[in-house]
């Protein structure tokens, strides 16, 4: 429990993880802005993340994950400038901007879902912390950091700098921000371009926005992450992570915020995981080359070669070192779907091996090479190529070369079961299909319903009745709908 090494982008640099608390981890992990499909790109952070989350929760810790859902206050540019993203899409779609939000976060969910991540903890929005993120503003204002102009309340990057180092997670210096990103005078509300937003007023326009002292307006993009990982994880706090995208600005003015209301920074370990590409370019919806999770798995995109499924997405991703950039191609997503089967089969076969008196293979140097893997860095990787070396392994004993006791034996299977699935996140493919009574059942039942659609379309009454019938008779409340149907299991 006390051997693992994590990456801490603050001090550039490998650190024995030693949390706040003996026993349990406040864990704080940047979730998506919900405007908009999940696309490979976000599945990234989400595994990354997973997998940390299940292996501190292996290594006995109590951990509080938490993963923030934006539905507010991110701006099309950075530089606090342009329209709401969610409000954006909501005039496209015509559609109510919580409507956009309640959309596209059920997609995200059903994602990580199928992607086998784990729920986090607790999943807070932004909109439902305005009051946290204005007593925030209010503490900046009061220590001097901040300012009001035309009812909009900015961070004043400057009188920062005279008292604390903003860029210290960036490695960015202020000198050079203040050169580079100059304005005429008079263009800004801003005192320096330097400066973001903690409370942007509402133009008439501007549909989402809440009270505050300042004006009717709505948060900085920037403030959510500060009120809500401090709400629930305290003042200190152990690791805050996210895509690497997100360390300037976003982390920079995290780290600047805390420092302003408290006086200190909140965050042990900052994390990152890099960038997924396509060919060399980051994959981003303000690009337009992102390929989205529903699209991988129908094999719908004029990319793919075919569809992949969730464990596909799942193994390629963990095959690179999350610190490591990984370039999107079908070759290298076949090859995962490749190594995967390989891999599962293996543990298949491993569940029926035979045991013998005495054990020719060494199990226990197994065990320790994958959680020295997994304790530098979580290099995952390296544990999957020690995982793999186990492969042989288990193909020797079931050829008959090797042979294994009981005991080593169940250690193997156990070894398998802990960091194949419990750790990495692994499915079968069968497990990833079924996913539990549950699942099957809305498998079954939505596929009667589609034959349900097949019968009335070939004006084969007889058996949608009959199909519907059956259904209601075992307390399924079905709806036809424009779109095909909608049912429910009446409690």
């Amino acid at each position: 429990m006390d051997k693992l090494v994590i990456y801490n982008t603050l001090t550039r640099k490998k650190e024995l993880f030693k949390p706040i608390h003996p026993g349990a981890v406040g864990m704080y992990v940047c979730g998506p802005t919900v405007y908009g499909e999940a696309h490979l790109g976000h599945a990234r952070p989400a595994i990354t993340f997973d997998m940390l989350f299940r292996y501190l929760q292996h290594l006995g810790y109590k951990v509080r994950y938490v993963r923030n859902i934006t539905d507010v206050g991110h701006l099309v540019d950075d530089a606090d400038e342009g329209e709401d993203k969610i409000e954006r899409k909501a005039k496209v779609e015509q559609l109510e901007p919580m409507e956009v939000v309640q959309i596209y976060t059920n997609s995200y969910r059903g994602n990580m879902a199928r992607l086998n991540n784990l729920p986090p903890s607790i999943e807070p929005t932004a909109s439902g912390h305005i009051i946290e993120q204005v007593e925030a503003v209010k503490k900046i204002l009061e220590a001097g950091y901040g300012y009001e102009s035309n009812g909009s309340v900015y961070f004043d990057v400057e009188r920062f700098s005279k008292d604390h180092h903003y860029g210290k997670l960036s490695g960015r210096k202020v000198e050079d921000l203040y050169s580079n990103t100059r304005e005429l005078d008079g263009q800004s509300e801003k005192r320096s371009s330097m400066d973001f937003a903690l409370w942007k007023k509402a133009t008439p326009e501007h549909i989402m926005r809440w009270p505050s002292p300042w004006s009717d307006g709505y948060p900085g993009w920037h403030m959510e992450c500060t009120a809500m990982s401090t709400k629930y994880l305290g003042e200190r706090f152990d690791i805050h992570g996210g895509g690497m995208d997100l360390l300037f600005p976003h982390h920079e003015a995290e780290i600047a915020q805390s420092v302003a209301c408290t006086g200190h920074e909140s965050v042990n370990y900052w994390m990152h995981n890099n960038l997924i590409t396509i060919n060399g370019q980051k994959m981003g919806k303000s690009l337009g080359n992102f390929i989205t999770l529903n699209e991988l798995f129908e094999g719908k995109h004029d990319l793919l070669e075919k569809a992949y499924s969730p464990m596909t997405i799942r193994f390629f991703i963990l095959q690179a070192h999350y610190r490591s950039p990984l370039d999107f191609s079908n070759e290298a997503l076949q090859a995962a779907e490749k190594g995967m089967e390989r891999l599962m089969k293996a543990i298949e076969v491993l569940e029926n091996l035979p045991a013998s008196s005495e054990s020719t293979v060494d199990v226990k140097a197994l065990k320790e090479k994958c959680y020295e893997a997994m304790n530098d860095d979580l290099n995952s990787p390296i544990l999957i190529a020690h995982l793999f070396d186990g492969v042989k392994m288990i193909n020797s004993i079931n050829d008959g070369k090797e042979k294994i006791s009981a005991a080593d034996l169940a250690e193997l299977q156990k070894l398998y079961h802990d960091f194949a699935f419990d750790i990495l996140g692994l499915q079968s493919e069968e497990q990833a299909t079924t996913g539990g009574d549950e699942d099957t059942m809305t498998h079954v039942v939505d596929l009667l319903l589609n034959l349900r659609v097949e019968a009335k379309k070939n004006k084969d009454w007889a058996t949608a009745d009959k199909i519907r019938n059956e259904l209601s008779a075992l307390g399924f409340e079905i709806k036809d709908t424009k779109d095909g149907f909608s049912w429910d299991l009446k409690k």
